[in-house]
């Protein structure tokens, strides 16, 4: 099957085993559905894959990618929920046996992937693949991160660490349609810029003192920023953490942590109701997801690049 795929693992050259051409599927459920793909976007778990940080070595060839859009084998257009779990309490993040596509079962960047049916979630009409593609990781991670773990309600201020990245993108767009007050940092003062085009209302430079306190703070960056993180808190707020790009040990701080009553609340993806939920927020606000631009699966390469180089701003989609 045509796919875009990882040969091997190399942690120092991520794009030397990035393939693109046919390659065997690995085995799936035979209760499986198959979606004909349309769209797939990239995430940086993608290049983690190749990095050897998402896969094992033994794991090779794994055809890559979490996200996509197309048609499932009822002519119903949809968009592929990526967490393969069993629901614990209603929630399959919570799942100890979860994986996402591409990292035990084949991922979303081929011709085809296949799914259980509960994964498939029905696309409004007024959505294109394209934009649905973009949902199903960085979206639905910062819906989950704003929505459901934040606490905090229309009109309240919200933090987000690192201008340009998926999840704060995601996290911009999204916040400014749930009512939020949104202040962005970045070191890259024409990203922080970028930033208020899309509906962050004030961008700061990395570990400024900020106007107020915050009553959350979007945390996808780690150690560089969690100092400046846990000083913008307002008493009582919190920071939800779904990721630590720049490393995962800073200092924890918990003197600070427990006089102000801070909560430090972890989060990864999303479940399939929360994504519904992200489903119905795009269609009554009109908001759409951010794309940088829309490659055929022949160019994947240069999407790879960019995000390894960090120079998009948006979602990097792809399409049959």
């Amino acid at each position: 099957m045509y796919s875009i795929y990882a040969a091997g693992i190399n942690p120092d050259d991520p794009l030397s085993v990035l393939e693109i051409g046919d390659v065997e599927p690995k085995p799936t459920p035979l209760e499986w559905v198959d979606v004909e793909v349309k769209a797939m976007s990239l995430n940086h778990h993608d290049v983690w894959a190749l990095r050897g940080q998402a896969l094992r070595a033994e794991q090779v060839p794994m055809i890559l990618g979490t996200d996509a859009a197309g048609i499932a084998p009822d002519g119903t257009r949809v968009v592929v929920h990526a967490v393969i779990g069993t629901p614990v309490r209603g929630d399959e993040t919570l799942d100890p046996k979860r994986s996402m596509l591409s990292e035990v079962y084949p991922g979303t960047f081929a011709e085809r992937v296949r799914v259980p049916a509960s994964n498939l979630i029905p696309l409004p009409e007024s959505m294109s693949f394209e934009e649905a593609s973009c949902l199903p990781t960085a979206y639905l991670t910062a819906y989950r991160m704003l929505s459901t773990k934040s606490g905090t309600q229309p009109g309240d201020t919200v933090l987000i660490q690192g201008a340009g990245g998926g999840v704060s993108t995601a996290a911009i767009v999204l916040g400014k349609a749930m009512g939020l007050r949104v202040w962005v940092t970045s070191r890259d003062t024409a990203k922080g810029e970028w930033a208020k085009t899309i509906g962050a209302d004030e961008a700061f430079e990395v570990g400024a003192r900020l106007p107020d306190k915050v009553d959350a703070v979007i945390e996808t960056v780690g150690e560089a920023t969690w100092d400046h993180s846990l000083k913008s808190l307002r008493p009582g707020g919190t920071i939800v953490v779904s990721g630590a790009t720049s490393g995962a040990m800073p200092p924890s701080q918990l003197n600070r942590v427990f006089f102000l009553q801070l909560r430090v609340v972890g989060s990864t993806m999303g479940t399939s109701e929360e994504f519904s939920r992200l489903l119905a927020l795009l269609a009554e606000s009109g908001v759409r997801p951010i794309i940088d631009r829309t490659l055929p699966m022949d160019s994947a390469r240069e999407g790879f690049s960019a995000m390894i180089e960090g120079s998009m701003r948006g979602k990097i989609v792809m399409t049959r």
